[in-house]
């Protein structure tokens, strides 16, 4: 049986985030799965990369984050809320994150448990990322909420692709060597909802819940997204004319 690490990005336990990793937790349970639990604003993670974390980086030195997760990594004396998550992650086969839309991106918290608990040194290195990462063994699932309705964030959306303001957070572990499935996605959840539509939107929150099951269930045959594989760019890092584009963000032309 799989050990699934669930990690929380909201900082209301009352919220329908946290009612849904929550509901990620028991239904994971239930079909005998070890499970790992991360609720960040609990933890008070501090998303701060920052010099006063490392005791040992020598004050007359420029600070330099990778050269300090290394250095600390290679020492074992990782700062304790760091080296407690990169323990987590070790373990896990499987990561689900829990968290909403804010500002056309994941919230602040989680982008720096990426930028600090990702340890270079630790769970990756110069010569051990994309197709030869560390965690080439573990899959990742993004469930997410937005304000925005489904339309919006389509690709042709007021509010932007989704797909795309996902990808930075999807391509970050990508670099660690994750799989990374399709997102499971509940869109129009705010606070503004008032008479009916606060009722609709109550009604198709319950059914989110209920299927959480089935997302658990079928985990493993839930479509991966598609990266381009190490071979496909040549020795300066580029993509190869006769080598698919899967994003946007990596192409063969600039227009």
């Amino acid at each position: 049986m799989p050990t699934t690490l669930v990690v929380l990005a909201h900082p209301d336990r009352r919220s329908f985030n946290a009612a849904w990793a929550d509901a990620t937790v028991q239904a994971s349970k239930d079909a005998g799965h070890k499970v790992l639990w991360s609720d960040l604003y609990v933890l008070g993670f501090d998303p701060v990369e920052a010099p006063y974390h490392y005791a040992d980086w020598p004050e007359d030195v420029q600070f330099d984050p990778l050269k300090a997760q290394e250095r600390s990594a290679a020492r074992g004396v990782l700062p304790k809320d760091v080296q407690d998550e990169v323990a987590k992650i070790r373990q896990a086969d499987r990561i689900i994150f829990h968290f909403p839309i804010w500002w056309f991106s994941p919230p602040a918290i989680l982008k720096g448990w990426f930028e600090r608990v990702l340890v270079h040194g630790a769970l990756h290195r110069v010569d051990a990322r994309f197709d030869a990462g560390l965690c080439t063994d573990k899959t990742a699932l993004f469930c997410v909420t937005t304000g925005a309705k489904e339309a919006e964030c389509g690709f042709d959306g007021k509010e932007g692709d989704l797909a795309l303001l996902l990808w930075p957070a999807a391509y970050t572990l990508r670099y660690l060597g994750f799989s990374v499935l399709e997102p499971v996605t509940v869109n129009g959840v705010h606070g503004y909802h008032s008479g009916q539509g606060a009722d609709d939107l109550q009604g198709r929150l319950r059914s989110v819940l209920a299927d959480q099951a089935a997302v658990i269930a079928g985990f493993d045959a839930r479509p991966r997204l598609a990266f381009n594989a190490d071979r496909d760019f040549d020795e300066n890092g580029r993509l190869r004319v006769d080598r698919p584009s899967y994003t946007p963000f990596i192409r063969h032309h600039k227009g």
